[in-house]
């Protein structure tokens, strides 16, 4: 008898930015695998030896260039079975609110990028489960102020 584990060596980042009476949602066309073609937030893998609001706060350099960004931790993950391996991934899904003056600058990793509404970016993205990310990141960061606590920089000034 087998155990199913569960993994967790990655991170995503669901960056926002506040434009005129509306809260968007960036979102970025996969120019390599995994996913290639599809629009997708920012992800990778946590290297070794660091912390994941560390991954999130590199790659969304890495990936966008953007470097004026409050993190916040969403409580949420992204999670799916992987039949091949027989374990469940999961990873930590960060909220990142971007300066209003931040240009994205794309890296090899992707072909394009735009702001979308919520319901925009709804409607672009199709890997399943990242409907359910944005709904919550809506509900918990857009509609209501985000709670203080989960703001990475609350933890580290403690």
């Amino acid at each position: 008898m087998t155990n199913l584990s569960i993994y967790c060596n990655g991170i995503a980042v669901v960056l926002l930015k506040k434009y005129e009476n509306d809260t968007l949602v960036l979102l970025m066309k996969r120019n390599t695998e995994p996913f290639h073609g599809e629009w997708c937030y920012v992800g990778c893998a946590i290297e070794e030896d660091e912390k994941a609001w560390e991954a999130a706060l590199r790659e969304v350099r890495e990936e966008t260039g953007l470097t004026d960004i409050r993190l916040y931790v969403s409580n949420t993950f992204e999670q799916y079975y992987h039949p091949k391996s027989d374990f469940i991934y999961m990873a930590p899904v960060f909220v990142g609110f971007v300066g209003e003056e931040e240009q994205v600058k794309l890296n090899e990793e992707h072909s394009d990028y735009a702001w979308f509404t919520f319901k925009e970016a709804l409607q672009q993205i199709t890997v399943p489960g990242n409907d359910c990310v944005l709904s919550f990141i809506e509900k918990h960061f857009v509609k209501a102020n985000p709670y203080t606590q989960l703001e990475v920089r609350w933890w580290l000034d403690e």
